[in-house]
């Protein structure tokens, strides 16, 4: 069941998720589109604020965003210029059949309700297109300051969940297959607070409990030797992207 309370938890940080949460990695971005000449017509699903709708537009394809959360279309329109993102959603998606050559989804497939999604994506696939979703996930074995973070903030590894859980995308699809990618951020100790007040744990918590993440969350960039007084701390990813073609 998705839990839709932390889905669109994230318009009322939309300005602060568009400057803190990582872009992706350009080589990911082409290993996901593998196989399409620019200008293809991609659509971004679940576009949020436009992060992965400028990484695909800077390998030179047309992207139209569909996002349902108007917090985030709004800040999509004033951080893209050129792009107007759709009302809509992964169950509905406001365009005609065999619209794009490839639909793409950053850090939003495990919100949706699956069927139901991989028939809409099925049907606004040409057949040959590619469906490919995309996750910049923490890589909490690269620092030992990074798995106490998680601890902290309650932020969790999912990257197992991902890899037994994206199996497949229903039988309009072919096999899905898979790639990891190496990816790494670079954040000032307020920046990395700014990145996780974007987090849907955080938007939901009592004040309490978001005050008490703020703290230890200091604690440890003070007193970690990893990390004790750096102006600037390493954050490192995985970008993990799945990708199937539509039959």
């Amino acid at each position: 069941m998705v839990d839709h309370t932390h889905a669109l938890s994230f318009g009322v940080a939309a300005g602060d998720y568009d400057r803190f949460r990582p872009t992706y990695p350009e080589e990911a971005v082409r290993w996901a589109l593998d196989g399409l000449d620019a200008p293809a017509q991609v659509v971004d699903l679940g576009a949020g604020t436009g992060i992965l709708t400028r990484a695909v537009r800077a390998l030179g394809h047309q992207v139209l965003p569909v996002e349902p959360d108007p917090g985030m279309r709004a800040q999509l329109g004033s951080a893209t210029p050129g792009v107007t993102a759709l009302a809509g959603s992964a169950e509905a998606v406001p365009l005609p059949d065999g619209a794009a050559d490839a639909v793409l989804v950053g850090q939003a497939y495990h919100w949706f309700d699956r069927e139901r999604a991989h028939a809409e994506v099925a049907r606004v696939l040409r057949p040959g297109g590619t469906f490919a979703p995309v996750w910049n996930v923490r890589d909490d074995r690269a620092a030992g300051w990074v798995s106490e973070l998680s601890r902290i903030a309650h932020l969790g590894d999912n990257s197992a969940d991902l890899l037994e859980q994206v199996t497949g995308f229903g039988p309009a699809f072919g096999p899905v297959e898979m790639a990891q990618f190496a990816h790494r951020t670079l954040l000032t100790p307020e920046e990395l607070l700014g990145l996780l007040h974007t987090r849907s744990y955080w938007l939901v918590a009592p004040i309490e409990e978001r005050e008490t993440i703020d703290r230890e969350v200091r604690e440890l960039l003070a007193s970690h030797p990893d990390v004790a007084g750096r102006e600037t701390v390493e954050l490192p990813y995985r970008t993990l992207v799945f990708r199937a073609r539509r039959r």
